[in-house]
């Protein structure tokens, strides 16, 4: 049995902090496809109001922060999710006082971005389940929404540019904004 208590510690001290971690999310995602050609284009994702929840000291926010620089912005999650898609260009920005993220990717098939067509022609289709984080719900759409039984956005074959957006999360009063730590890190490197 002492090789089971030492699973069980090891077990305790790897559940343990990543329960009281900070958690870094947003409040929506907008996505914007804009067709360039018959089948390809660009995506672009905007994460609106980036922030961190259940933050309880400066150490969780600092931890919030380097995950975003160093998982999403300057390493290469956006890429894994996206692994068929090619020339990202990711940045951050402040607008109305929250901090928000974009990548763009330009793609030469909308199957690359998880977009479908049945056999070439016909609406455009997507399904909620081709999101990547599964906290996203549908929020609203320049096409079609199918409903929670058919969670598909369809827009007419005659469609140049297919909008919709999602909710990922409502910032209540454990959250805090990563404006303030993006800021002070950007102030910091400017001299």
């Amino acid at each position: 049995m002492p090789g089971l208590q030492k699973i069980f510690r090891l077990v305790i001290v790897l559940i343990i902090p990543l329960s009281i971690a900070g958690c870094l999310t947003c409040e929506r995602k907008e996505y914007t496809i804009q067709l360039t050609g018959e089948n390809s284009g660009r995506l672009t994702i905007k994460y609106v109001n980036i922030f961190s929840s259940m933050i309880d000291s400066t150490g969780e926010l600092t931890a919030d922060y380097d995950e975003m620089m160093d998982l999403w912005l300057n390493g290469e999650k956006l890429e894994r999710d996206f692994p068929k898609a090619k020339k990202f260009k990711k940045r951050l920005f402040e607008e109305n006082g929250k901090l928000c993220g974009e990548v763009i990717l330009e793609f030469d098939d909308l199957s690359k971005i998880s977009f479908y067509r049945y056999q070439g022609k016909g609406p455009y289709m997507f399904s909620l389940s081709g999101v990547n984080d599964d906290s996203e719900s549908f929020l609203q759409s320049n096409g079609e929404f199918g409903g929670d039984k058919m969670p598909v956005i369809f827009w007419p074959e005659d469609t140049r540019t297919l909008r919709f957006s999602t909710k990922i999360a409502t910032p209540d009063s454990t959250c805090v904004s990563m404006l303030g730590m993006w800021e002070l890190k950007n102030d910091k490197n400017k001299y």
